[in-house]
């Protein structure tokens, strides 16, 4: 697989403390790569990193062959590299077409008028229809977002993202607070997405994970202890002794 994302010995500290720990990936085209580890173990910070949320003290990001490490987080965006579930503001006024078909034109501010009447550009409103879709929100287009429940609200939540056309998507703990249910219907959506887009996906939710990836990676104390195929990371012996036996054990990770 051609490489997507890349990071060079990515590295971040606050302070005395070194939160990334020379972090080099390397994500095919296509490939859903999961990362997993303890509370604490700076999966946060990285994907901030990867975002464009926080800036490295060394190391760099490729995206595509080109280094963005420099680059601000709608800088990145704009070059189909986007974060969902935690920078999409949803507007509850306005209905899930609304919000979708909004997300689209944002993205696209170049060829779409802002004042222009919402629902009735046609170019953003087909982005907004076809990322429904993909979602399965199609029953509710015309619902008000305020008045959906939480598992909606994030699948709306990553339908905007797919309206705004990314090529590559970084999932923060998408399954975060759902029911069982939810997740399982969240599980099958992204097994529906895989393929259209290459993702990295952080999750605690380790049916989900194995469920999912093409390949994990393991974050411990910062630094990647292993990366390999789930049935690798199921037989790995460090693996199940670091991360299922001390998880319990680790101090919750905080962001500045």
């Amino acid at each position: 697989m051609a490489s997507v994302l890349r990071t060079d010995a990515l590295t971040k500290r606050f302070g005395a403390l070194l939160v990334t720990d020379a972090v080099s990936l390397d994500i095919g085209e296509g490939e859903l790569h999961a990362i997993i580890g303890p509370n604490g173990a700076g999966k946060t910070t990285l994907i901030n990193q990867l975002s464009g949320e926080l800036e490295p003290h060394s190391g760099s990001v490729w995206f595509k062959g080109a280094d963005v490490s420099s680059l601000p987080i709608h800088e990145r965006a704009r070059l189909g590299l986007l974060r969902s579930y935690q920078i999409t503001s949803i507007f509850e006024e306005f209905t899930v077409l609304e919000n979708a078909t909004f997300a689209a034109r944002a993205a696209r501010r170049h060829a779409f008028g802002f004042w222009a009447p919402l629902l009735g550009d046609k170019a953003a409103r087909g982005f907004a229809e076809q990322a429904l879709q993909d979602t399965g929100l199609t029953h509710r287009v015309n619902a008000l977002a305020g008045d959906l429940g939480y598992g909606e609200r994030r699948q709306l939540e990553l339908a905007m993202s797919l309206a705004a056309g990314p090529q590559f998507l970084l999932l923060d703990e998408p399954m975060a607070g759902m029911s069982a249910q939810e997740s399982t219907a969240v599980i099958a959506l992204l097994q529906r997405l895989k393929r259209k887009y290459t993702i990295l996906l952080v999750e605690h939710d380790m049916e989900a994970v194995f469920a999912l990836a093409d390949r994990i990676s393991v974050l411990v104390y910062g630094r990647v202890l292993f990366t390999g195929t789930p049935d690798e990371i199921r037989n790995h012996p460090e693996v199940r002794a670091v991360y299922l036996g001390e998880e319990e054990a680790e101090t919750p990770e905080t962001s500045p």
